[in-house]
């Protein structure tokens, strides 16, 4: 529990202090890509359920998030929240319809739903097709903190953060998260016990589908547009890579593995161009190969290794 509010701690104080040292944007870039990891690691992390269609959920809520604010006129706050329950939503249909499904058949279908949305987006009037949503107005939040400012939207960011992160964190420790740990290792078991695994992974979709949604309306704000690629299945892929390398069924670990794939784009995009997909590419590779607990699950090996501690880095 002590090394939990130290990891809690640092975080908090990390991004407290970051805006002063790296350029905001790239923070809230980062930390919109990490929220969505977060999300999207209570489903496959915690649950077992692996689904690559969550980009879906990302731009859904930054459509109907970047619609609400610019054409029907509401404040930041209320077209964050409009595009957060329309993910909920979503992920209420989607995961009746895929739910009873596992495995290989489960990932298809979350994938096939994902494409059925971006073809809907690509098609749809209020989208505006490929040119997406453009000029979505920043406003004032609560009429009273310009988000115009980078700073003042940074600090609006990392709160939208730290509390979806902090829900997701105190869902894995309550006993709903014990079921979705116990339906992860041996479903068979969890269904013999009493429990209704259905509802339980359905929850924990909607759950999921909810906070990714938090972090596309968020995003839509942040860089005042929404495009087709939020809802294009590479972004599927990215979350999925970005879950992997910072460390599966660990709290920080897909923040870890957002961050590094953000730096990873921002840092190789100007000199290795679209060659930096097969860079990250070759790294998820390396990682399923030799990493397979990802970066925090290993640095919490090597910390119970060298110190002995039984339970390692807070995870």
């Amino acid at each position: 529990m002590k090394r939990r509010w130290i990891g809690e701690g640092a975080l908090l104080v990390l991004g407290l202090v970051a805006p002063f040292f790296v350029y905001p944007i790239f923070l809230m870039k980062a930390l919109c890509l990490a929220l969505f990891a977060c999300a999207f690691n209570l489903l496959l992390g915690y649950t077992g359920l692996l689904s690559f269609g969550h980009a879906a959920f990302l731009g859904a809520a930054g459509y109907v998030t970047a619609y609400a604010v610019k054409v029907m006129g509401v404040g930041p706050g209320l077209g964050i929240l409009a595009g957060t329950l329309a993910a909920v939503a979503l992920g209420f249909i989607f995961g009746n319809l895929v739910i009873r499904r596992q495995g290989i058949y489960f990932a298809m279908i979350t994938l096939a739903l994902a494409q059925l949305m971006y073809f809907l987006f690509l098609e749809a009037k209020f989208t505006g097709g490929e040119d997406g949503i453009q000029g979505i107005p920043r406003g004032r939040l609560l009429w009273v903190i310009n988000l115009q400012d980078d700073l003042q939207m940074y600090y609006v960011v990392l709160a939208i953060f730290m509390f979806g992160f902090l829900l997701i964190r105190r869902t894995i420790h309550s006993p709903f998260g014990q079921v979705l740990k116990a339906i992860r290792e041996n479903e068979s078991r969890a269904v013999s016990l009493g429990y209704d695994v259905n509802k339980y992974k359905t929850l924990a979709f909607v759950l999921s589908a909810g906070l990714a949604g938090l972090a596309g309306s968020t995003k839509a704000i942040v860089f005042s547009f929404v495009t087709l690629t939020d809802a294009d299945w590479h972004t599927s892929g990215e979350v999925v890579l970005m879950t992997l390398l910072g460390g599966m069924g660990t709290v920080f670990g897909p923040i870890a593995g957002a961050f590094s794939i953000v730096t990873l784009q921002n840092q190789l995009a100007d000199k290795v161009g679209s060659f930096v997909t097969v860079i990250m590419g070759a790294i998820f590779i390396v990682c399923v190969l030799l990493f397979r607990r990802g970066i925090v699950g290993e640095l919490s090996a090597l910390y119970d290794r060298v110190v002995g501690v039984r339970g390692g880095l807070p995870s």
